[in-house]
């Protein structure tokens, strides 16, 4: 009876520990979105080129745009735009 009830502290201890150092996945919000009918809004939001997003949307009726939570970011502190309204993607 000891033997069990240690094995099953010693089990709970090792799943607390393994809980307590997960982490979320960290979020990252790529500059292109494949939008239209079927994939919601905003989109598959999973591309970093226009060439990337294209050859996914290729062939199955959507359109790719620029993702609106990047396009809409504000830029960091310190950051110029090279000319006035350009887009922050990083």
């Amino acid at each position: 009876m000891r033997n069990l009830v240690a094995a099953i502290l010693a089990l709970s201890g090792i799943g607390v520990v393994g809980l307590a150092g997960a982490s979320p996945a960290m979020a990252y919000d790529y500059p292109w979105c494949v939008q239209g009918r079927g994939v919601g809004v905003p989109g598959d939001c999973s591309y970093e080129t226009i060439e990337q997003c294209r050859a996914s949307a290729s062939g199955r009726g959507v359109y790719c745009n620029i993702n609106p939570r990047v396009a809409f970011r504000r830029a960091p502190r310190g950051y110029s735009a090279p000319y006035p309204g350009a887009y922050y993607y990083r």
